[in-house]
């Protein structure tokens, strides 16, 4: 035997094969525009927003909670609380910041 020469003949395209590789083909089509984020203009806005908010009033109430917590055990009063209100005043801003530079994807 010739190494040039291929041992068997290439078998011809079955007709299920390719319906098969069309049916794939579209399903998996169909996957990506179903798993594709689907926010568009006055949704991200609001989307955005919302996260701001909750930024802001989850940064402002967690130190002033942790803070008056430190306060009732500590016998701290009126300082660790107003340590911690600025603190969670800063991580609100922070993350504000971070997402307002964030780029769009």
């Amino acid at each position: 035997m010739n190494d040039d020469e291929p041992t068997r003949e290439p078998i011809a395209e079955d007709a299920r094969i390719n319906a098969l590789e069309t049916r794939l083909k579209a399903a998996q089509e169909r996957e990506d525009e179903r798993n594709r984020p689907q926010i568009k203009g006055a949704d991200a806005s609001y989307r955005t927003g919302n996260r701001v908010l909750a930024d802001l009033l989850g940064g402002v109430l967690g130190g002033l909670v942790i803070g008056w917590v430190i306060d009732r055990f500590a016998g701290t009063a009126p300082w660790g609380l107003i340590v911690m209100l600025f603190m969670g005043i800063a991580v609100a801003f922070r993350n504000v910041f971070r997402m307002a530079n964030k780029r769009p994807d």
